[in-house]
Formats: C-alpha cells, structure tokens, sequence
C-alpha cells in the first residue's frame, strides 16, 4: 500500500472512533466519484475519429455514444469504472474486419463524457437507450462493472422501458473480468483501504440512502450470480485473468457455473484487470467466439449438427 493510501487508512479508521458519520460520508466521497478520467491515448485517436458520435442524457452528465461500421449486425462493447469506449479499440478493428457494427460510449465521469461520477442503474440506461437507438444487438462484450450493469439491462430493461416493451436482448455476451455484485465493490474498496467493519457498514448505508434511495434490496438486485436471466444469451464467453488484482477470478468461475452449458471460460494470465480487454489473446478470443457461434447458427438454421463445440476452459 502506497503512502497515499496509507494516509487515508489512518485517517479515515481514526475518525471513525469519534465520528463515525463524518468518516462515512468521506469514505462515500471517494467511494463514488472515479479518481481521475482515463484519456484517449494516441493509438486510440485515428479509430476513434472515425466513429459517428453521439450524445445520451442519463443521471447527472451526458453520455457520448461512438459507431462504426454500417449499422449490420451491431455489437456493443460496454466499460467498467475509470475506463472508456475507446479501450476496446484492437477489438473493434476486429469485429469490422468481421463485418459487425461497433457501438461503444463513454459513461458520464469517465472519458469524453460530462458529468462526475455515473451509478450502475445510469450504465443500466445508456445499454437500453443503445440499444434502441442500434439495436437488437449481435453481441454485447463488457467489462468490469459493465458485466454487472449488462446483466441488469437484460434482466430490466432501462428506464424508458417503463413506457416500451421492448427489453434488451443479445444473442452473444462476453463478459470480462465482471464484478459479481455491488456487494463486492464495497467489500473490495474496504478491504484495499484496510477499512474498520464500522465503516463498511456505514459506507453501505450511504449507498442505499444517496444512491438508490427508495430502491429494493439493491444487494440482491445488482448481484449477477444470483440474478442471472433463464432467457439472457444462449452462448457467453466469460474471460478473466489469473492475476487480477482487483476482481477475484474466483468470481468469474462462480458466473460460469451459474450460467451452466451456455458458459465458456477463458482464463488468462499477466494481464491484471485492465490490460485484458486490449490484449491481442484475448481479442483472438472473441473473434473466434463470433465465428464458431455464427457458424454454429448458421449449422443449426441448415439442419447440420454444431461442427464447432466449445472448448474446456483454460
């Protein structure tokens, strides 16, 4: 642990004997709010410039939407906390080399988006609202957090569905280094501050009145293993790295097991929790997902046995 974190440890531990409430709500300050923007990095410019941008109102801030390719067979690729759309850059080269239409964003607080901070439900909304604008998609891949929100998507819907009927639906999910639950999130953040069990109790608390206040059981509802939809993807290709440091990849294994035959899982190595999504192994992963699994529709459409079975986890 840097002196940085050392620092607030002490600090926040400290003031937690004295007063509980005032260390909660700083414990909740730098809960919530990312510690900086990811930037577009200088290999990302030239794919990024070409996309056709966009703009969605949602939460506190406005979301920025990027598509390729000519609206075919869309396939959106959903970020997780501190990240951005342009992230997922090797695999959308990829996926136009295929023939599909990438839809990415940026969510408010992160990348070229406005706003602070963005809460699960505001990814939850942009998903839908994409969804509607481009979708029925293909393919959804996402990662982190993304994997938490998508699942929520599917399961609800955004906050216009109150008024369609229309749900989000995707024939193919990827899903890559995915936070089981909101749970999680608050339990590792305290864990890597070295955190009292007073303050992760009132740092819970803090969630449930000033973020989803009025919500239900929000542990349970933002929990994928426990939540997973019977009429999700019929094929997801769960991905994670042996050495990620921030999510366990015991997670990962638990989100196969839950999701039974529909689930592959690739596991990785030397990648950590970012790196993977850009990572030239994990790219070939996903495109070889795309390719045995439309040839496989294409088999079963035809009348033909699956020539393609999937491959024990690695």
């Amino acid at each position: 642990m840097d002196f940085a974190m050392t620092a607030v440890r002490t600090a926040l531990n400290g003031a937690s004997y004295v007063a509980p409430r005032l260390a909660g709500g700083a414990a909740f300050h730098l809960f919530r709010k990312p510690r900086g923007r990811s930037r577009l990095r200088p290999d990302e410019r030239p794919l990024t410039d070409r996309a056709e941008v966009g703009e969605i109102v949602v939460g506190g801030g406005k979301a920025v939407s990027y598509r390729w390719g000519t609206g075919a067979r869309p396939v959106l690729l959903v970020h997780g906390w501190e990240s951005r759309g342009s992230r997922f850059a090797p695999l959308v080269s990829e996926l136009l080399d295929l023939g599909l239409s990438p839809v990415t964003f940026d969510a408010p607080g992160h990348g070229d988006a406005t706003g602070e901070t963005m809460t699960i439900v505001d990814l939850r909304d942009i998903i839908a609202e994409l969804d509607a604008r481009h979708g029925p998609f293909e393919m959804i891949v996402a990662h982190s957090l993304g994997v938490t929100a998508t699942f929520l998507a599917l399961r609800e819907g955004g906050a216009r569905q109150s008024r369609q009927s229309r749900l989000v639906r995707t024939e193919r999910l990827v899903a890559i280094s995915g936070v089981p639950d909101f749970a999680y999130l608050v339990d590792r953040f305290c864990e890597r501050l070295g955190l009292r069990a007073r303050l992760n109790a009132e740092l819970r608390g803090r969630v449930e009145r000033e973020l989803f206040p009025g919500e239900e059981d929000i542990w349970s509802r933002f929990s994928v293993p426990r939540t997973v939809p019977e009429a999700g993807p019929a094929s997801v290709l769960v991905i994670h790295d042996a050495d990620d440091d921030m999510v366990d990849p015991a997670c990962s294994r638990a989100l196969a097991d839950a999701l039974g035959d529909r689930a592959e899982l690739v596991v990785t190595s030397g990648l950590g929790h970012r790196r993977i999504i850009g990572d030239p192994q994990v790219t070939a992963s996903v495109r070889d997902f795309v390719v045995r699994e439309r040839a496989a529709r294409v088999g079963r459409a035809a009348g033909r046995p699956d020539p393609s079975p999937r491959p024990a986890a690695g």
